[in-house]
C-alpha cells in the first residue's frame, strides 16, 4: 500500500511539473527542486546536488534524468518511468496536436510566451541562490562557482562545460576530500549493481546494432528509432543542443522542411516539459502519432539506460571521501554553471525592458519571501505579463 501511495504521489508532482515547468533545462531544475526537495522534502539539498552532477556528466536531457533519478529513488524503476511520464506527456501532446495545425498556429509575439520567460529568470534565480547557500558556503567553493560562471560566459559551450565540471572534480578532490563529511543520505534504490551493467551493455548494443539495422530495412519506425536513439545517446549539454543535431538529422535527408523544422522549433519553446519532447513533433510530422510515441521513446530511451547504469554505483561512490570530496567542488562548479545559465540565455531572452524586470522581482519575491509555490508563480506571472503587455 506505501509503494502504491507513493507511486501515486510521484504521478501527481511529476505531472504538476509537466504542466508548469516553463523556462527551459535549468528552470526545470529549480522547478524541481521547489516541489521535491522544499515542498515534498524527498531528499536533502546535497543528494539533490549530487544528481545533477552525476547527469551533467551525462549525454542527453539533464533536467529529465534528473526527474527520472528522483522517481526511481522514490520508487523504483517503475517510479522512474511514472516521473517521466508525468514530466513528459503534456508537451507531447501538445506538439503532437501542433504537427496537425503547425501551418495555422502562430505563437510568434504572444504576450503570454513572453510572461513564461519572465518566470523563468525568477525560478532560476530562487534556484541558484537556495543551491548556492547550500553548495557554496565558504569563500574557496564561491571562488569555484565564480570562476566556472565567468568561464562558461566567456566560452559558451558544452565542451567548456564539461572542462569546467573536470576542472572542479580536481578542485575538489584536492581541497576537500580529507574533509569531507562522512555520512550522506544513502540512496534507497532497488536497481542493484548487475541490473547497472546490464542497462549499460544494452545501450552500447543498441548504438551498434540500430544503425545496422537500419541501414537493412526500408521500415520507417526502424529508420526513426535508430535516428533518434543515437542522437539522445551522443547529445551532451541538454535540450538546445539536440536541435541542431536533428535539424541535420531529417532536413538536409528530405524528410522535413526548413520550414517544418522551424515551425516546431517554436512551438517547443512555448510547451512545458523538456525540450527533448520536440521529438514527438518530428516524428508526428514522418509517420503521425506512432512515429511521435516511437521518436519519444527512442530520444528519452538512453536517459533511462544512463540512470539505471549509474545510479547504484552513485549510491556506493558517495560513501567515500575521496569522491564526496570530488563531488564537492562539481557541486560548486555546478552552480556556477547555473548562474552563466541564468544570465544567458534565461535573463537576455526574457529580459527587455523595465517593465519586464519589474515582474521578474515581484515574481522572485512571492517566490522567495512569500514562499508562493512554483505553478502559482507561472500563473501570476503569465496573468500580470498579459495585463501589462497592454500598457
Amino acid at each position: 500500500m506505501q509503494k502504491k501511495h507513493s507511486l501515486l504521489e510521484i504521478a501527481f508532482a511529476s505531472l504538476k511539473l509537466g504542466l508548469t515547468s516553463f523556462g527551459g533545462p535549468v528552470a526545470h531544475l529549480g522547478y524541481f527542486k521547489e516541489e521535491y526537495i522544499d515542498k515534498r522534502k524527498w531528499l536533502d539539498d546535497k543528494t539533490y546536488a549530487d544528481i545533477i552532477a552525476l547527469c551533467q556528466f551525462l549525454p542527453g536531457p539533464a533536467s529529465s534524468q534528473v526527474g527520472i533519478a528522483i522517481g526511481m529513488l522514490r520508487g523504483g524503476l517503475l517510479g522512474g518511468i511514472i516521473s517521466w511520464l508525468g514530466f513528459t506527456i503534456p508537451s507531447v501532446i501538445i506538439l503532437v496536436l501542433f504537427a496537425s495545425l503547425y501551418q495555422s498556429f502562430s505563437l510568434e509575439g504572444a504576450a503570454w510566451i513572453a510572461s513564461l520567460k519572465i518566470v523563468a529568470v525568477a525560478v532560476v534565480a530562487h534556484a541558484v541562490i537556495g543551491l548556492g547557500k547550500k553548495l557554496t558556503p565558504d569563500r574557496p567553493r564561491i571562488a569555484i562557482a565564480l570562476a566556472a560562471a565567468l568561464l562558461m560566459l566567456l566560452f559558451p559551450s558544452t565542451i567548456t562545460q564539461l572542462i569546467i565540471i573536470g576542472a572542479g572534480a580536481l578542485v575538489g578532490f584536492s581541497m576537500y576530500a580529507k574533509q569531507a563529511v562522512s555520512k550522506v543520505q544513502p540512496f534507497v534504490i532497488s536497481i542493484t549493481k548487475r541490473q547497472g551493467i546490464i542497462s549499460i551493455i544494452t545501450l552500447i548494443v543498441l548504438l551498434i546494432g540500430l544503425p545496422i539495422l537500419a541501414q537493412s530495412t526500408t521500415n520507417d519506425y526502424i529508420k526513426i528509432t535508430d535516428i533518434f536513439f543515437r542522437v539522445g545517446s551522443l547529445v551532451f549539454g541538454g535540450g538546445h543542443v539536440v536541435l541542431p543535431l536533428l535539424e541535420q538529422e531529417v532536413v538536409p535527408t528530405g524528410m522535413l522542411s526548413s520550414g517544418e523544422f522551424l515551425a516546431g522549433y517554436g512551438m517547443a519553446q512555448a510547451v512545458p516539459g523538456p525540450l527533448f519532447t520536440f521529438a514527438g513533433y518530428l516524428g508526428a510530422m514522418l509517420t503521425g502519432v506512432t512515429g511521435a510515441i516511437v521518436a519519444t521513446l527512442a530520444i528519452f530511451l538512453p536517459s533511462f539506460l544512463l540512470i539505471i547504469g549509474a545510479l547504484p554505483f552513485l549510491g556506493e561512490l558517495r560513501k567515500r571521501a575521496s569522491f564526496q570530496g570530488i563531488l564537492t567542488g562539481v557541486n560548486a562548479s555546478v552552480v556556477g554553471i547555473l548562474l552563466a545559465a541564468f544570465y544567458d540565455p534565461v535573463f537576455t531572452s526574457a529580459i527587455s525592458s523595465g517593465v519586464d524586470f519589474g515582474l521578474a522581482a515581484i515574481l522572485f519575491s512571492l517566490m522567495h519571501f512569500w514562499k508562493t509555490p512554483a505553478w502559482l508563480i507561472v500563473i501570476i506571472g503569465v496573468v500580470l505579463g498579459t495585463l501589462l503587455s497592454f500598457i
